[in-house]
């Protein structure tokens, strides 16, 4: 019987390692991203990002938002709203070769080129999608869909943009597990978008209304980082209003697609 049981054990050990699971020896999980993780440290570092994008820092703490995120080597990542792509060059370093950034962007013309068509290519991880911020497809699933300052501007009338549709279609895009970032500039309690004129907007969102459009497409309100906010913006302001500008008071959130 001992020696039954001795080799019922081995051959349970062989399975196990077949298959990948064995009780006790389980790989470690990954540790936690940090703000001071290498390869976050690594992405801020890099001697290509532009004295602008580095002057910004102070204010936009790259390090805590890509942490905050989880940011890890081999996502898969897409930067919706890429603007001048702050974000998208600190995404390519910190996901390494392995990884790859998609930069969800909007058609240039030639007197105004979008600002990534100067630089993507020279990273090697990074596609330029131009087709818009709605009606994207990537080939594979994706680690994260981040989308800075700009959620508020999908509901102005030029852009032409479904929200609900737009919030399932990141869903469908994202892993099971994956996260969905939004930054924001914060507006009042209650506080209604001005649809009908863009440009006497404030530019803001009340974040409770960022919480329901998400959430009612499937994710799950995760977390919230308090690095960005600014106690002594006044939310009523537009926010290209003087000194405010850059330092508004910003909410971050952290959705997840449910594994």
């Amino acid at each position: 019987m001992r020696n039954f049981l001795a080799g019922l054990g081995a051959a349970v050990f062989i399975a196990a390692c077949a298959g990948g699971a064995v009780p006790g020896l389980m790989m470690r999980e990954a540790a936690p991203v940090t703000a001071t993780s290498p390869h976050i440290l690594a992405a801020v570092a890099e001697p290509r990002r532009p004295d602008a994008d580095r002057a910004r820092d102070a204010l936009r703490h790259p390090a805590e938002i890509m942490a905050f995120a989880g940011v890890q080597p081999g996502w898969r990542i897409a930067d919706v709203g890429p603007g001048g792509g702050y974000y998208t060059r600190l995404f390519s370093v910190a996901v390494g070769p392995t990884g790859h950034v998609y930069g969800i962007d909007r058609a240039g013309t030639p007197e105004r080129p979008r600002p990534l068509a100067a630089f993507a290519a020279d990273y090697g991880n990074i596609t330029h999608l131009t087709a818009g911020y709605q009606g994207w497809t990537i080939a594979e699933p994706l680690d994260a869909v981040f989308v800075s300052q700009i959620y508020h501007d999908w509901f102005y009338p030029q852009l032409g943009i479904d929200v609900p549709a737009l919030n399932r279609a990141i869903y469908e895009a994202l892993k099971p597990g994956g996260v969905y970032v939004i930054i924001d500039h914060a507006a009042q309690p209650g506080h209604t978008i001005n649809t009908a004129d863009p440009q006497a907007d404030i530019h803001r969102i009340d974040q409770a209304q960022i919480i329901r459009e998400v959430t009612a497409a499937g994710f799950v309100l995760e977390a919230e980082s308090p690095v960005l906010r600014n106690p002594e913006d006044d939310r009523s302001l537009r926010v290209f209003e003087g000194d405010i500008r850059g330092r508004t008071d910003q909410f971050v959130l952290r959705f997840r697609k449910p594994a």
